[in-house]
């Protein structure tokens, strides 16, 4: 399945470049990078030749997309080990 803004939170993020645009601790803001590690409660993101671990919960990731597409998603939504995320099948309202 192609990954899109609909269904990221279902998909394996590594490999994907990311942003961080909101945090609540300022050490982690405009970190940017290509995800190459993630666990239940954070990413591990290269940036400039080190790698940043960044949390889930207190921040906002931008995620390109391979179409080259940007989306912003809460990290609170992420919030999961990478193994389940992926075979969540999430909720829908009606």
């Amino acid at each position: 399945m192609k990954i899109t803004a609909r269904n990221i939170i279902m998909h394996e993020l590594i490999g994907l470049e990311v942003k961080v645009a909101e945090s609540t601790h300022q050490g982690y803001l405009n970190i940017k990078g290509k995800i190459v590690d993630e666990t239940m409660k954070t990413l591990k993101i290269m940036q400039d030749g080190k790698i940043k671990t960044v949390p889930k919960a207190s921040c906002k990731f931008i995620f390109k997309l391979p179409d080259g597409e940007n989306v912003l998603v809460d990290g609170r939504r992420i919030l999961a080990r990478p193994e389940d995320r992926v075979k969540r099948i999430p909720r829908r309202r009606w």
